[in-house]
């Protein structure tokens, strides 16, 4: 059984410093699969997903999913196992951070719609960058896709990362 969601997020990212004036307006979609495992023990994995510039630091985050329902945010200390999210952004944002924080997916494809314009796109330098998805599960394992792709779009394309646990396919479409 998959389950399909469409979730349209247009919050701010940590952004950081900008050096160079923001690009012009375009698309930036992302589709990503959480597969099906089968495995004896099933936890919904917890997701980050964010914008990288070439030395490795946050452009701006797109998106967090952990436990929200966990009593007295205990779904918050294990964000943590998100280790690369964690160490590059996760320790210094403040949970649940709006636009970009929810809840985590069960089985299924998901699409994150990002608005032109609109945060974190609005200000986003034009550059080299990567699609970085990082997802973990408890009794799991890890998995970090990465996408790269220059900003401003100058032509349409789909690019695409292949997951081989926790993540299906990981797909980012651009469109000037």
């Amino acid at each position: 059984m998959r389950a399909s969601l469409s979730i349209v997020l247009c919050g701010l990212g940590s952004l950081g410093p900008l050096a160079a004036a923001p690009a012009r307006a375009a698309d930036l979609d992302i589709r990503l699969q959480i597969p099906q495992l089968d495995v004896a023990e099933y936890h919904r994995p917890y997701v980050a997903a964010w914008l990288e510039r070439p030395d490795q630091s946050v452009a701006a985050n797109l998106a967090v999913w952990y436990d929200l329902r966990k009593r007295d945010h205990e779904g918050e200390k294990y964000l943590k196992d998100l280790r690369q999210w964690w160490r590059r952004s996760g320790r210094d944002l403040q949970m649940p951070a709006d636009g970009i924080s929810g809840a985590t997916r069960a089985v299924g494809d998901y699409e994150l719609k990002f608005v032109p314009g609109e945060a974190p796109l609005a200000a986003l330098p034009a550059g080299d960058y990567q699609l970085v998805v990082e997802a973990a599960r408890e009794s799991g394992g890890r998995e970090l896709l990465k996408i790269p792709f220059s900003w401003p779009v100058q032509k349409a394309s789909a690019l695409q990362a292949q997951g081989n646990s926790e993540l299906g396919t990981v797909t980012l479409a651009l469109r000037p």
